[in-house]
Parts: structure tokens; sequence; C-alpha cells
């Protein structure tokens, strides 16, 4: 069953990596790493505003796994977009992370008044070898829009919440029929849904957890997922998604779940700024 999409670039991208928000600097991180690797994952998203970039690094030097068979992503802060620093910002994040590229670098936030001269600096970043691949997180169609026009690189990627109670149906499609790969974060929604009625029927149906279902949902919608854990029993579970597929009736009854709950939340510096 496949594991992996091509991007726009034609760089190939696992479709399940592990996500590292809120996972504790130091040994914790290091050693979700680890377990994730030994897991089969091969994709880690980590970012700045995580403050565990530097355990990451040290979690990806003791895997195991030749640095060529991984796929590291990082973000550029709003803070740095704001002072035009993309490229010290990316800088740092290489140093952090001890690695001399990533495979991904994405804006973390569509910042007004700054991603659109960010996108020109990851673009120079792309040029230079450093980042293999450039996209977005968090950007509506009116963002990617606005890119459009000013921008012959087209994202590789747009990373956004999305699972069974969030399901942005226009702005997947709209990315879809654009090359643009969707990468869901907080796939398990932060938990909301493991105990979802739906969700539990289907995973006894399916003899799997309701998180197994909703990751699995996504995989069938196109979608990567990044699901985070600490819990070496928990990573291992939800990478066990890629040898049963859910019926074309239970994926439509999953559809109907969505709500519009967002579990992650926008930074404090955009609040006052429709998204």
């Amino acid at each position: 069953m496949q594991r992996d999409v091509f991007l726009n670039n034609d760089r190939k991208m696992p479709l399940l990596g592990l996500g590292v928000y809120k996972i504790a600097d130091g040994l914790t991180a290091e050693n979700a790493v680890s377990a994730a690797v030994s897991s089969g994952y091969r994709m880690i998203d980590t970012a700045p505003a995580y403050k565990n970039e530097e355990s990451v690094g040290r979690g990806i030097a003791r895997c195991g796994v030749p640095r060529k068979n991984l796929f590291i992503t990082s973000k550029v802060w709003n803070t740095a977009q704001r002072l035009g620093d993309v490229q010290g910002a990316f800088q740092r994040s290489l140093d952090r992370l001890k690695l001399n590229y990533v495979d991904l670098y994405l804006i973390h936030w569509p910042v007004p008044g700054c991603y659109l001269s960010s996108w020109r600096e990851l673009e120079k970043i792309l040029n230079s070898g450093r980042a293999l691949s450039i996209g977005v997180s968090n950007f509506q169609i009116r963002h990617l829009e606005e890119l459009r026009n000013v921008s012959g690189i087209v994202p590789a990627v747009n990373q956004i919440e999305c699972h069974p109670l969030c399901y942005p149906k226009e702005l997947i499609e709209y990315c879809q029929a654009r090359g643009i790969q969707v990468q869901a974060y907080a796939p398990l929604a932060r938990g909301a849904y493991l105990d979802n009625d739906i969700l539990c029927v289907l995973g006894t149906k399916y003899a799997r957890t309701p998180a197994q279902v909703g990751l699995r949902w996504a995989l069938q919608k196109g979608l990567s997922v990044i699901p985070k854990s600490s819990n070496p029993v928990h990573i291992r579970s939800n990478a066990d998604i890629f040898d049963f597929n859910i019926e074309e009736e239970d994926m439509a009854i999953l559809d109907t779940l969505n709500e519009n709950l967002h579990t992650s939340h926008v930074p404090e510096d955009l609040r006052d700024i429709p998204f």
C-alpha cells in the first residue's frame, strides 16, 4: 500500500510523519524521534516555535537511519518574517538540527505584509539546495492565490489542521487541483474524536482504534499526516494504518462529522487578523 507521495518538484515525501509540537525538549523529544524511526517513520516535522529542534537533531543523529533516507521539515516563525530575517532563521534551524539541509521548509503562518517577501527568501533557500522543497502552513485560498500572482514556484505542501471534525474540503480540493500536497497537522484533533461514537463503531468494524480510523480517513483523502506523540506505544499504533481500507460508504459517514473544530489556535500576534 502506498506510503509516499511525489511532490510537485518530483521529490518523494512520506505520507506518515511524526509531529513534535509540544513535545518537551531534551530526552523526551530525542526518544520520540528514535521510537518513531524504529516504528517505520521516516518523516519528522519540527519548527523553531516548538523549542525542540536541538533535541530533534540529536534524535536524528542517533536514530541509526542514514540522513538521505529521512525527510525533515522545519518552518520560519512570524517574528523572523517581520524582522526580514528568514535567511538567518533558516540557518539557525539548520544549526540547531545539526543538518546541512532540510527536505522541506515552510512559512509557518501567513503574516500579513510579510509572507510574499518571505516566500521570495524561501525561493532563494530552495535555489541554494539547503531546502529540497518549500511550502506553506496555515494558508487559505486567498493567501495561495496571492502567492500564485507573484511567483512561478508553486508551494510543494500546504500544512493545515485536518481531521474528521475539521475537514476544509474546498481548501483541500483547491490545493489538490494545483499540485499542492496537503499535510494534516493535529490529525487526531488532540484526542477530541477518540471517544466519538461513529469512530468507535468503525474502529470495531475494522478492528482498529478510532485514532487509526481517523488517520486512515485522511490518507484516503490524499493527505499526508503528522500525528504527534511521545508515547512509544501510541507512536507504533499511529503507524499501523497502511494495511486496511475504509469502505466508501464509511468514508462518506466520516465526512458528515465535520464541525470545523480547530484544536490548534492562531498565534497571539495574529489573533486580530481574519483567517
